[in-house]
């Protein structure tokens, strides 16, 4: 018995390298490669892998994380890994919240990947641990509430935006900035968001 793999991603090396790779370890079935995370659902319908790759940014600025959140609801019993190119801080739990069974960056070896998808496909799950963010200070441990505002505050979206996102009150959110900047060592919650971004520790398009 075979497992049938769709990947997700719009580098058609990564897809090359991770069919050539599952191919050696034997057990496994390209059913498709498909450059953006918009069209997954409509492949997922025709092919029916058994198990998704998910890349986090797609073409067309797709998110994979949209649409593993959106999958998992309408195929409860298919298997998805994210994977992502980008050493960000957030994708990795943010994955985990949309019901990804594994994240794996990309730096990861091809052995490291096919370990990760046997494991899944056996019932495991594979995150990272949380990364430490550098700062002038010193180093942030941040909350998770506080890492959804700070990703929110990257997207420019204002305290009153971000409030009714995230179903909390304005007064918290300015609650939550003032403990990260306290925490951060920065004076104005846009110097900590433009630091976050400069630095690629939060990509605010996906």
């Amino acid at each position: 018995m075979s497992f049938k793999v769709l990947i997700v991603d719009d580098h058609e090396s990564m897809c090359d390298s991770l069919g050539y790779a599952l191919e050696q370890a034997g057990g496994y079935e390209i059913a498709g490669n498909i450059p953006t995370a918009a069209h997954a659902d409509i492949y997922c319908e025709r092919l029916h892998p058994d198990l998704v790759l998910m890349d986090v940014c797609t073409e067309g600025g797709a998110s994979g994380l949209d649409a593993t959140k959106a999958l998992r609801i309408k195929y409860p019993d298919m298997k998805i890994i994210v994977m992502s190119g980008f050493d960000e801080v957030t994708f990795a739990p943010r994955a985990k919240e949309a019901g990804a069974h594994a994240f794996v960056f990309k730096s990861k070896s091809l052995d490291y990947f096919t370990e990760v998808i046997r494991g899944v496909m056996q019932g495991e799950s594979y995150f990272p641990a949380s990364k430490i963010i550098p700062m002038p200070t010193g180093e942030a441990p941040l909350t998770e509430r506080e890492m959804e505002v700070l990703r929110l505050m990257c997207k420019h979206m204002t305290s009153k935006e971000i409030a009714e996102e995230l179903f909390i009150s304005e007064n918290t959110v300015k609650y939550h900035k003032s403990n990260m900047l306290a925490k951060t060592g920065f004076s104005k919650a846009v110097e900590l968001a433009f630091y976050m971004i400069a630095n690629g520790w939060i990509n605010p398009w996906y």
